[in-house]
């Protein structure tokens, strides 16, 4: 059939796309897709090695007349961010990517697709099998946990690598070139609670926000998309106020880089309250729908009745918990003073969860700024310190400074003009690249990142162009084919 992935051009590329997305690769679950990396590489005759951590390298040599020119680090992530639709039953720890074609576009079927960052492993697998691409001596870099941490890219020991310029394929639009990113840190706020007998004449009623686009808390936090856990509060906050609504369970969001997309919570009210908090609820449900109808014209809102608990959270810590969750910035807290557009600080409050005597909250603050993110951080460590949380700051990464004196900087962007007949668009992104890490044991070695476009990474909304990849696969040879002299 014409319309299916693998007959996409270029062929070489959609046909390595399609075999990695057979092979599941949830982040810190990555053996499945190690040992197809490492037969990959055998089975080119390819030195092929994986190393402390769990990252894949495999080395191929330069072609005839390229001999002296600089060794390039091919590097892209194995690892993707799964998330799927309510209604889509999936299962990512056993089943591969359904994928098909819409249009100039690839898509999967109610679940993310993997092109963020597999289309650049599978570039890189193209280039390393091909037999007729001109190249310099390359090391293809497959790091691990990129999603989840960047521990693949952190456990990289210095010296496992001996090339002069990393191109790293993980930028999502095909018109730009980037030069730097955010670095960030992870704040996880737990608490414990008691549970007390449900009051005498209680209405249960569950609230479920869903419908929300979702996407990449780095690359699309500057969109004013719906956040669920906030919109959730948000009406958590107007009943306990007005109400004295009572909290039993709350369970929101999913991955700590991904817009929450749904929460579902399950609270009681008085019964003698019941319509009035009915009626007030649905009028603010209707103000939110109203204030996100450009952004979000797909956000549901439900308030359902459900049977009585036994038991429901304690007062003073619901109180608590509500209170600190609007305090929490989320969204964007500075934009860059130096780069026009550009998001410099950032919190995702990505999930939260209240059940069985535990509150759990995790948030993801970036920032290019590692003064400003110390700032945000402190910040949101005040707000659910003061509310009784125990605070941990961890999964620190540093950002990947811009260096507008590069050579490969140069070779790129001089590239992309020869090609396009017109100038790419030289960057700083807010999302979390691995460049920045693999700098701090690799100093010296000239980096640089660009990619096919990609949109709605993160979410099951999740599509890779089919025109763009073309237009990034012949950019990224013509790149290869330019690399200087040793």
């Amino acid at each position: 059939m014409k319309n299916t992935v693998r007959n996409q051009e270029p062929i070489e590329v959609w046909n390595h796309f399609s075999d990695l997305n057979a092979v599941p690769r949830p982040s810190k679950k990555e053996e499945g897709v190690i040992k197809f990396m490492v037969a990959f590489g055998e089975k080119l005759n390819l030195e092929t090695f994986v190393d402390n951590i769990g990252n894949v390298i495999i080395k191929k040599p330069a072609t005839k007349g390229f001999e002296n020119r600089k060794t390039v680090v091919l590097q892209s992530h194995l690892d993707m961010v799964h998330q799927k639709n309510s209604n889509t039953i999936f299962d990512f720890d056993k089943q591969g990517i359904e994928m098909y074609v819409d249009g100039d576009w690839i898509t999967a079927k109610g679940t993310t697709l993997g092109a963020d960052n597999g289309l650049g492993v599978a570039a890189i697998m193209a280039i390393l099998s091909s037999k007729t691409i001109t190249h310099p001596g390359l090391e293809a870099l497959f790091t691990i946990d990129e999603e989840t941490g960047m521990t693949g890219a952190m456990g990289l020991e210095a010296g496992v690598l001996n090339g002069d310029i990393l191109l790293n394929l993980d930028t999502e639009e095909d018109d730009e070139i980037g030069i730097g990113c955010a670095g960030g840190i992870d704040i996880t706020a737990k608490r414990s609670y008691s549970e007390c007998k449900t009051p005498d004449d209680t209405s249960a009623y569950s609230i479920t926000v869903n419908g929300l686009n979702g996407g990449h808390s780095g690359m699309d936090i500057h969109k004013g998309l719906g956040n669920a856990n906030k919109i959730m509060n948000r009406i958590l906050f107007n009943g306990f106020t007005n109400y004295g609504l009572r909290v039993i369970e709350i369970n929101g969001g999913s991955l700590r880089n991904a817009i929450p997309r749904e929460s579902v919570s399950s609270i009681v009210i008085n019964s003698a309250s019941k319509d009035h908090f009915i009626n007030e609820t649905n009028e603010l449900i209707n103000n939110i729908k109203m204030e996100f109808l450009t952004l979000e014209p797909n956000l549901n809102i439900e308030l359902k009745t459900t049977s009585v608990p036994k038991e429901v959270m304690d007062l003073d810590v619901q109180e608590s918990l509500i209170k600190s969750l609007y305090g929490a910035v989320n969204g964007v807290y500075r934009m860059s003073p130096d780069i026009k557009g550009l998001v410099e600080t950032s919190n995702n409050i990505a999930r939260v969860v209240v059940k069985d005597g535990r509150i759990k909250i995790s948030c993801l603050t970036r920032s290019s700024s590692e003064t400003n993110k110390t700032d945000l951080s402190n910040s949101l460590l005040s707000v659910f310190e003061l509310s009784g949380f125990e605070v941990v700051l961890s999964g620190e990464y540093p950002g990947w400074q811009p260096n507008v004196a590069s050579e490969i900087l140069e070779i790129v962007s001089s590239s992309y003009e020869r090609l396009h007949g017109e100038k790419a668009n030289i960057a700083s992104c807010h999302a979390g690249l691995e460049c920045g890490i693999l700098g701090q044991n690799y100093p010296k070695m000239d980096m640089i990142s660009f990619g096919p476009t990609i949109l709605g990474a993160h979410s099951p909304d999740e599509r890779a162009s089919i025109s763009s990849t073309q237009k990034f696969w012949k950019f990224l040879k013509e790149i290869l084919n330019n690399i200087p002299k040793k």
